[in-house]
């Protein structure tokens, strides 16, 4: 299903009626000066941190290949292009018509393992399917041709690839997280049950699930329940509820998941695998009622790692790089709640069954994203309509 996004969603107008945050409509936050200003971090903190864009509702970063430049996602619907070298940043045009409220609005961006050549880039939304304020909602993704020139970025021909089904009129856990295989031959979604807890279970949708597709969004070929066809060719594991995903350096897929009333995990995917939810988690409703916990015997991949109280995880990185030998093949996570901090757990070796947390590194406020620079730095995004973009360092 490739669908071509009509122009009319691009214009500045529609985007604009579809958009609301902190600051008026097609505002955006005050620039920070050249070079940043120093972030103050906890004593001992292996990390030092400047703020280096301020950002309204800031949701997703990505490392631009070769250049080193960012991609910045905005909920209300905006993104910026940021060349962290000059402190130049570029309003991005070409953007979808988002339906923004509760945790939808513009959603995940990435880059095609080909955009040297290609300069194709993926997005994700909530999008409306539907009139009206209560119309089902739904995340979608898409992929278009970056091109930026004379300080300004567009993005052309932007061609939906793939959606949620069914829509739900709620607006809560889109995940529309986007990841690409090691090897760039497979797009790895995953899909968030939207706040209705059972549709995780069920193969008939894509809602709760770890899908795999092709780069032009199709069911990719091997997937665990390909005979069934429709939806369920695209799905690699279910039982998820809010997830996020990252590969690790030796090409372990890890899904980090948003628990209910306590139970935010990591799990080690696995095709055709069922995680559990809403059958088993180890949390609670948040009205209190109990939610039977994981038990060796009960026919469901457990989690290596499982946190209560939560620690409202935002996104999941598994580091690669040299700046910080010390993490290296580690999870980092970008938390919120009380906990405002980069959480940083050993991951289990293969074949063994459980993680560690390893230590919480304070931050001023809460983390949504956070992801790798080629030099091994952090790029980490604050939550919130008056969050910013920091670049973190090691201390010296």
């Amino acid at each position: 299903m490739r669908l071509r996004i009509l122009l009319s969603t691009l214009l500045p107008g529609s985007l604009l009626a579809a958009s609301c945050s902190a600051f008026a409509a097609g505002d955006s936050p005050a620039p920070i000066a050249a070079g940043g200003t120093p972030v103050e971090l906890e004593a001992g903190s292996p990390f030092t941190a400047r703020a280096v864009l301020n950002l309204n509702e800031g949701w997703s970063v990505a490392v631009e290949p070769g250049t080193g430049n960012l991609l910045v996602t905005e909920k209300g619907g905006t993104a910026k292009y940021f060349n962290p070298a000059t402190g130049d940043a570029w309003e991005v045009s070409g953007l979808p018509a988002v339906a923004y409220g509760g945790q939808g609005g513009l959603g995940d961006v990435i880059f095609a393992p080909d955009y040297a050549a290609s300069r194709t880039i993926y997005l994700s939304w909530a999008q409306a399917a539907g009139e009206g304020e209560n119309a089902p909602r739904r995340a979608v993704a898409a992929r278009g041709q970056l091109a930026c020139a004379a300080g300004a970025c567009q993005i052309n021909d932007l061609t939906e690839i793939w959606r949620q089904e069914p829509a739900v009129a709620s607006g809560g856990h889109f995940s529309h997280k986007l990841m690409f295989s090691p090897d760039g031959r497979y797009l790895f979604i995953g899909s968030g049950e939207r706040m209705q807890a059972d549709p995780a279970q069920d193969l008939a949708n894509n809602l709760g699930k770890v899908l795999r597709l092709n780069p032009d969004g199709t069911p990719a070929a091997g997937n665990p329940f390909a005979d069934r066809g429709g939806v369920a060719a695209q799905i690699w594991s279910y039982g998820h509820r809010n997830l996020q995903l990252a590969f690790a350096p030796d090409g372990r897929l890890w899904e980090l998941e948003h628990g209910p009333r306590g139970g935010d995990e990591i799990n080690l995917v696995e095709p055709g695998n069922n995680y559990g939810w809403p059958v088993r988690s180890n949390g609670n409703n948040y009205n209190g009622t109990d939610i039977p916990d994981h038990t060796a015997d009960d026919g469901f991949t457990k989690p290596v790692i499982f946190w209560d109280p939560v620690i409202a995880p935002g996104d999941l990185l598994i580091y690669h790089g040299s700046m910080f030998p010390q993490f290296r093949g580690q999870a980092l996570i970008a938390a919120m709640s009380s906990v405002n901090a980069v959480v940083q757990v050993q991951l289990p070796a293969p074949g063994e069954a459980a993680a560690t947390e390893v230590a919480r590194h304070g931050f001023p406020t809460r983390l949504r994203d956070i992801a790798e620079a080629a030099d091994g730095s952090l790029w980490v995004v604050e939550d919130g309509p008056r969050g910013r973009l920091l670049h973190v360092t090691a201390a010296q």
